[in-house]
């Protein structure tokens, strides 16, 4: 508790600029006609018929799209109404920073080697994080050697396995699990573990490890 007599200074709460970067006026005009164009294009509409239905010309419309046009709050209505959605739309970017999702396709992964594995299976990361720090990773996993030995595997966190395809016999520690299509199975990844037997040729699953944002090698 603060001694009586003691001036206490109230926390100012963070200005425009301190809290996140003023958007410049040709980037707001640059992010509204990206969600316009690409509204348009997924509605398979032409320029000239939003043009029309919008009350500007088709080469407005085109420079808007482009950025090279600031659109007034009349045009932006107008051209909502045109593309069929709520006005608000077209401002949906406006002062969101950029995030870092990953979009993986299939079999777009990066194919990575597990200490220890030699054949007949692959290890896939589908999203690298930035930074020194990890938190988590995640592999899509294919085995399709049942005449492979597998190492004891062991890492700092939480590990969760979920079974896509076959079936696997899977140690952790003292225990062994028989996981099939559907099952999953949350261990912590300092006690030895890996698979034991694969019993149902190919297996594919989900291996993702949390590392809860401590520091790792």
């Amino acid at each position: 508790m603060p001694s009586r007599g003691r001036t206490i200074a109230r926390a100012r709460p963070p200005t425009e600029s301190a809290s996140r970067p003023l958007v410049k006026r040709s980037e707001v005009a640059a992010r509204i006609g990206h969600v316009a164009r690409r509204i348009r294009e997924e509605l398979d509409l032409t320029l000239a018929n939003v043009a029309q239905h919008a009350g500007i010309s088709p080469g407005m419309l085109s420079r808007l799209e482009t950025g090279h046009v600031s659109p007034s709050l009349e045009t932006i209505v107008a051209l909502a109404e045109a593309l069929g959605v709520r006005p608000a739309l077209l401002l949906q970017e406006i002062g969101d920073y950029e995030g870092d999702a990953q979009h993986v396709p299939d079999a777009g992964g990066l194919e990575v080697v597990r200490r220890g594995t030699k054949r007949g299976h692959t290890y896939h990361l589908l999203a690298a994080q930035r930074g020194p720090v990890k938190v988590f990773e995640p592999f899509l996993v294919t085995l399709t050697d049942k005449s492979e030995i597998f190492p004891g595997f062991q890492h700092a966190g939480t590990e969760f396995i979920y079974i896509l395809s076959g079936e696997i016999r899977y140690r952790h520690g003292k225990s062994s699990h028989l996981l099939k299509a559907g099952d999953a199975l949350t261990f912590r990844g300092d006690i030895a573990h890996g698979p034991e037997r694969l019993v149902k040729v190919p297996i594919r699953m989900l291996s993702i490890i949390i590392y809860g944002g401590a520091a790792t090698d």
